[in-house]
C-alpha cells in the first residue's frame, strides 16, 4: 500500500506539471483568435499567481481539517474544472473568470504534496517527484503542439490536458483510504490535538520563517528570470541566432529535470543542506560562465550549469523544513514558503524586463548573480537561526 500511494503521488506531481507551461505554448495562437494585445497573457498570468499565494497561505488550515488526500483531490479537481472551462472559453473575460479555480487549485495541491512528501518520505523522493514535475511541464506544451499542428484548436489542447486531470481526480478519490492509513506524528496531531491553524502572524514570527521565505523567494526569482529571459540574452548581447537561442533556453529546463533525477541518487549519500550548497555552487559555476567573452558553447554551457544547479535546492529546502520547523509546524511554513515562491515568480521576472528595457539585457547574469548571493546569505542564516532554536 505504501508503495501505490508513493505511485499515486508521483503521478500527482506529473499532472501538477501539465498546465503550467500551456498558456506560454498557447498564446501565440489564443490571443490573435481572441482579439487582444499579446500583453494581455501576463493579466491571466496574475490572476492564476494570486490565486496560488491565496491557496498556498490557507493550505495549512485546510489540511488540518480535510487531511491531505481530500485538498489533493479536490484540488485537482478545481484545476481539473478550470482547464476544461479554458477550453470552452470564447473571449479573455472568460480566461480571467476560470483562471480564479485555476490558480487557487494549483496552490492547494501543491503545498500539501510537498509537505506531506517531507513529513513521510526520504529527500531522494522529493527530487524525484519534482522531477516528475518536469516531466508534466515538458508534456503539456508536446500536447497542446500535437492539438495545434493537427489543427484541433489550442481549446482542444487544454480539453485534453483537462480530461487527464479528471482522471487523475478519480484515481485520487480512489486512493482516499491510502492516504488514512499513512499518518505521522504531524498528521496525528492534525486530527487529534487541540492546536488551532497559524496565523500569518504567528508563522512569521517563528525562528528562521522570516529567512526560508525569503530563500524560497529567490530561488524561484532566479529559476523564472533565468527561464524567461536566457533566450533573449544570447540574442540581443551575445548574438545568437534566435532559433538556437530558444533551444538553448530549452536545455536550461533540461538540466533541471535531468538534475533533479541525478539529485535522488546524491541525497542518499548527502543531506539536505549540503545539497542546497552543492546546488548553489553549481549555479555560481553556470553564471561564472555566462559572463566569459566567449561563444555559443560557454553560452550553451552556463545555462546547462545554472540548471542543474537550480535542480536539487527547491526540494531539498522543502524537504529539510520538518526538521528546521517540526512536523507540526512544517505544513504552515511550507504553505508560506509557496506564497513567497509565487511572488517572486510573478515579480523578479518582470523587474528585469525593465532593467533590459531601460538599462541593458547585458546585466542578465549579474541580475542573476544578485538574486543568488541573497539567495545564499539567508539560507546560511536560516540554519543559524533554526540550529538556535533548536
Amino acid at each position: 500500500m505504501f508503495q501505490l500511494l508513493l505511485a499515486i503521488i508521483y503521478l500527482a506531481f506529473i499532472s501538477l506539471g501539465l498546465p503550467d507551461a500551456l498558456l506560454g505554448a498557447a498564446w501565440p495562437v489564443m490571443y490573435k483568435e481572441l482579439e487582444v494585445p499579446v500583453s494581455y497573457a501576463g493579466g491571466i498570468a496574475m490572476i492564476i499567481a494570486v490565486g496560488t499565494v491565496i491557496s498556498s497561505l490557507l493550505s495549512d488550515r485546510l489540511t488540518r481539517g480535510f487531511g491531505t488526500g481530500k485538498v489533493t483531490a479536490v484540488s485537482v479537481f478545481a484545476t481539473a474544472a478550470a482547464l476544461f472551462g479554458f477550453s470552452v472559453s470564447n473571449s479573455f473575460w472568460m480566461l480571467c473568470l476560470w483562471a480564479v479555480p485555476y490558480g487557487l487549485g494549483a496552490g492547494s495541491v501543491d503545498a500539501s504534496l510537498n509537505n506531506y512528501v517531507a513529513l513521510h518520505y526520504a529527500s531522494r523522493h522529493m527530487s524525484w517527484l519534482h522531477c516528475m514535475w518536469g516531466v508534466g511541464a515538458s508534456l503539456g506544451p508536446y500536447i497542446m503542439g500535437f492539438a495545434l499542428t493537427g489543427g484541433y484548436g489550442w481549446n482542444a489542447g487544454y480539453r485534453l490536458i483537462a480530461i487527464l486531470q479528471i482522471v487523475l481526480t478519480a484515481v485520487l478519490l480512489f486512493s482516499l483510504p491510502l492516504w488514512k492509513g499513512r499518518m505521522s506524528d504531524g498528521d496525528s496531531k492534525e486530527k487529534e490535538d487541540d492546536s488551532k491553524p497559524l496565523s500569518l502572524r504567528q508563522i512569521i514570527n517563528i525562528a528562521g520563517a522570516k529567512e526560508v521565505m525569503v530563500t524560497f523567494f529567490c530561488y524561484c526569482a532566479l529559476e523564472q528570470t533565468a527561464g524567461l529571459w536566457a533566450s533573449s540574452y544570447l540574442v540581443m548581447h551575445k548574438g545568437i541566432p534566435s532559433e538556437t537561442a530558444a533551444g538553448f533556453a530549452a536545455w536550461f529546463y533540461v538540466g533541471i529535470t535531468v538534475g533533479r533525477a541525478l539529485s535522488g541518487f546524491l541525497t542518499m549519500k548527502l543531506n539536505d543542506t549540503q545539497m542546497i550548497r552543492l546546488g548553489q555552487g553549481i549555479i555560481l559555476a553556470g553564471i561564472s560562465v555566462l559572463f566569459l567573452p566567449f561563444g555559443m558553447t560557454t553560452s550553451f554551457l552556463g545555462l546547462v550549469l545554472i540548471g542543474l544547479g537550480c535542480a536539487p535546492v527547491y526540494p531539498c529546502i522543502i524537504h529539510s523544513t520538518p526538521e528546521h520547523f517540526g512536523s507540526d509546524r512544517s505544513q504552515a511554513v511550507i504553505g508560506v514558503q509557496m506564497a513567497s515562491a509565487y511572488v517572486g515568480t510573478c515579480l523578479m521576472p518582470p523587474l528585469f524586463g525593465l532593467i533590459a528595457n531601460h538599462i541593458s539585457v547585458a546585466l542578465f547574469p549579474v541580475y542573476l548573480l544578485l538574486i543568488l548571493v541573497l539567495m545564499a546569505v539567508m539560507h546560511e542564516m536560516l540554519l543559524k537561526r533554526c540550529g538556535e532554536a533548536h
